[in-house]
């Protein structure tokens, strides 16, 4: 075990770039969207993934699975979709010597790393299944709770495009989502990469690099890591920023807002910002580490009001005019 900080920092790297290098194995390209979703993964937060079918939204939880010695499942969302079948259900059993008893089935969310596919097409009844586990990180059926296991990580994903038989998010499970990641369309170099490894006769491997309790420790020593008062200030006013009613308020806020992010947006920005500072070597978070995942971490939290709406302000745009509006310093 690791003993100075040196150490500790040299220890987490290293598990931090076999796991993105793994994965990038088998993802051609989206370096920075594997580093945030494992990112997530480390600060215990969930992900939302957007992006148009076939840019490997699916294939990259996929695979981070498979890099991670952990237990996966995956539930394809659709309209007919029912809460039972995502956290299980108690079902009618018989004693061998004669009568009968419940007994609990658990549901696919019962695993370390669950995708649930096309979030979006299932029912906002069946969408609330998941937001116990998301924040509690247990289950509850019937009067009894079960307890998941750790590591424990939502990646959903979604389709921006095709609207029809879809279900909007609700505000209260957007901001349940440690990042909101877009997948974005391949280059015309990493096109050839996708089609090289995807239409041969051989198909590329991974490697477990990873366990369930080298994760737990990383997650502990991230949330070590120290943060100064004026930079903790500064994630504070980031997030005070994105309401239209601020004084830390931008022009575009202040226009297309009608309400801002929660206090988990700051959680995020500070758990983030910690992680990114020790994969960037350092031990300790500077306000670099803050802006370097403020877009991921505010951008689904941005609720826009009619104005806003009607005229499609990407919440990306007003993200990045807030982080030259706010100053470092108070």
């Amino acid at each position: 075990m690791p003993t100075s900080v040196e150490q500790h920092i040299d220890h987490f790297q290293e598990h931090f770039v076999k796991i993105t290098k793994e994965v990038g194995r088998r993802i051609v390209g989206n370096e920075e969207l594997v580093a945030n979703t494992v990112t997530s993964l480390l600060a215990g937060g969930h992900v939302l993934l957007e992006g148009i079918p076939g840019v490997g939204k699916t294939s990259l939880v996929h695979t981070l699975a498979d890099v991670l010695h952990l237990k996966f499942s995956r539930i394809q969302f659709t309209p007919d979709l029912m809460p039972a079948d995502i956290v299980g259900t108690n079902i009618v059993q018989e004693h061998a010597h004669g009568g009968t008893f419940f007994d609990f089935q658990p549901g696919p969310i019962f695993a370390n790393v669950v995708l649930a596919d096309e979030i979006n097409r299932a029912t906002p009844k069946t969408q609330s299944a998941l937001l116990e586990a998301m924040q509690e990180m247990s289950v509850s059926v019937g009067k009894t709770t079960y307890k998941l296991e750790q590591p424990f990580l939502v990646l959903a994903t979604q389709n921006p495009l095709e609207m029809e038989g879809t279900y909007p998010l609700p505000e209260a499970q957007l901001d349940r989502f440690f990042f909101k990641l877009k997948v974005v369309y391949p280059t015309e170099a990493n096109m050839h990469l996708i089609m090289e490894r995807t239409t041969q006769a051989t198909t590329e491997t991974v490697e477990r690099v990873v366990n369930a309790e080298q994760i737990l420790q990383m997650r502990h020593a991230a949330r070590l890591v120290p943060v100064a008062q004026p930079v903790q200030g500064y994630a504070i006013r980031l997030t005070l920023g994105s309401h239209p009613l601020s004084p830390y308020a931008t022009p575009m806020i202040k226009k297309y807002v009608r309400y801002g992010a929660s206090p988990r947006a700051a959680q995020a920005l500070i758990l983030g910002a910690k992680i990114h500072a020790l994969t960037q070597g350092k031990a300790f978070v500077s306000p670099e580490d803050i802006r370097a995942i403020a877009l991921p971490a505010l951008r689904h939290r941005l609720l826009l009001n009619f104005e806003g709406e009607a005229e499609q302000v990407d919440s990306d745009v007003m993200v990045k005019e807030l982080l030259s509006g706010v100053s470092v310093d108070a």
